[in-house]
């Protein structure tokens, strides 16, 4: 059963940086492929970014220039990379492989 944990999440200021995490097991990671998307208060969850087994990379167009998302396969895991966080970019933030999501990791960014 393929499991995901995020982490990294916290509270930083207009124009500040955080560094999300996202470890994978119960599936070889070197075969997949994994999403991030978020979720901001009263809103639907929406999709942030992928990275592709290859290291491809794609971004919703709000985040594109900000954040980066990257991979290591030795470690299982994938990171998202952000920086100039703006307020709007509050929210809970959730990686995903297929029908598999963690708790997600909070975001908050504020003055």
């Amino acid at each position: 059963q393929v499991q995901v944990v995020e982490s990294g999440g916290g509270v930083v200021q207009p124009g500040g940086s955080l560094r999300l995490s996202c470890a994978v097991s119960g599936i070889d990671f070197s075969r997949i492929g994994v999403g991030w998307y978020r979720q901001a208060p009263d809103k639907q969850r929406e999709w942030v970014a992928t990275v592709s087994k290859d290291s491809f990379t794609y971004y919703t167009d709000p985040v594109k220039g900000r954040f980066s998302a990257s991979r290591d396969n030795a470690k299982s895991t994938s990171y998202l990379q952000m920086n100039n966080l703006k307020p709007e970019d509050t929210a809970v933030y959730y990686c995903n492989y297929r029908d598999a999501w963690g708790p997600g990791t909070q975001v908050t960014v504020t003055s």
